[in-house]
């Protein structure tokens, strides 16, 4: 009965152990959420005014360029996967790739040929672990990434777009992400970010919002070139702040989780522990009733 005791009492220090853990990394994910939604506040209304740059230019011009025009036959098409660098975030990574998984199949039955990026260890480990080529992968910074990142993930994928199939390019460029809304609700998601679809500018216009004419100098193929960086640069860099926003949520309810199992966990371990220790007692309290008995009646014989 005593060994099982101590059994008890190790598991009971080990899940406490645990649990102060897991609390330390709730509370460390909920104090970088706050930063991650400011930064996510704070570059959404660059992309999204860089955006309508390149929707003015794209409607106020005819040049073809890879910011706005869509090949005849579409003939290959790259994804930008966004996952974590660590992992005990439920199943935020795992949700991610299968979005990937699922548009790839998409691009796939649609006669394209996928090329894929990774950002994050996760995602590298999942591609790697079933032998699948991924083109070029990034890691280290998935929790608190900085443009620097972004133009270093965008390099590749810009000198993709412009060069011709033939030679190794793609037609088109997507990118799957998760994005944040709120503390308790993040949803992966995919988009196309080259060519524009036509529903960017057509988003435009349902805002009641017009366009200004512009005069393109030296000219629109040279302004659109000048864009054509940036842009991507600020989708990627939008997309891994928001990825990252929802990394630390998804972090902060997976240890909540923990925290809260290992609370209830400890509470029927010392359930369990007092139940061995009154036994023992029990017991204890038997065998010197019994002996003092058993020494009563000896003694009563003695005597007659």
């Amino acid at each position: 009965m005593g060994a099982q005791l101590r059994v008890y009492k190790r598991r009971i220090r080990s899940v406490t152990a645990t649990k102060k853990i897991t609390k330390a990394m709730e509370m460390i994910a909920a104090s970088r959420i706050v930063k991650a939604q400011r930064q996510v506040a704070a570059s959404t209304p660059y992309a999204t005014e860089l955006t309508r740059a390149v929707t003015a230019v794209a409607t106020g011009s005819t040049t073809k360029h890879p910011l706005t025009t869509e090949a005849d036959a579409p003939a290959r098409a790259a994804i930008l996967l966004i996952t974590s660098d660590r992992g005990l975030a439920g199943g935020y990574s795992a949700n991610a790739i299968k979005a990937a998984e699922r548009l790839t199949e998409r691009l796939r039955g649609e006669g394209k040929e996928v090329v894929t990026y990774v950002i994050g260890r996760k995602g590298v480990a999942y591609y790697g672990f079933r032998e699948r080529k991924i083109a070029d992968s990034w890691t280290g910074f998935t929790d608190s990434p900085t443009y620097a990142d972004a133009k270093r993930a965008a390099a590749p994928l810009i000198e993709a777009v412009t060069q011709e199939t033939a030679e190794g390019g793609v037609d088109e460029l997507h990118i799957v992400f998760t994005e944040f809304v709120s503390m308790m609700t993040q949803n992966p998601v995919d988009g196309r970010m080259l060519p524009l679809s036509l529903d960017t500018t057509k988003a435009e216009e349902g805002k009641g919002e017009i366009l200004p004419l512009f005069d393109f100098e030296p000219s629109a193929e040279d302004v659109l070139d000048a864009l054509l960086p940036r842009y991507v640069e600020s989708r990627i860099y939008n997309a891994l702040l928001q990825a990252a926003a929802s990394e630390h949520a998804a972090r902060r309810r997976a240890m909540k989780s923990a925290t809260d199992n290992a609370g209830d966990l400890i509470k029927s371990l010392s359930r369990l522990a007092n139940a061995a220790r009154q036994a023992e007692i029990t017991q204890e309290i038997s065998e010197i009733v019994g002996g003092a008995s058993a020494l009563a009646d000896a003694t009563a014989g003695s005597d007659k």
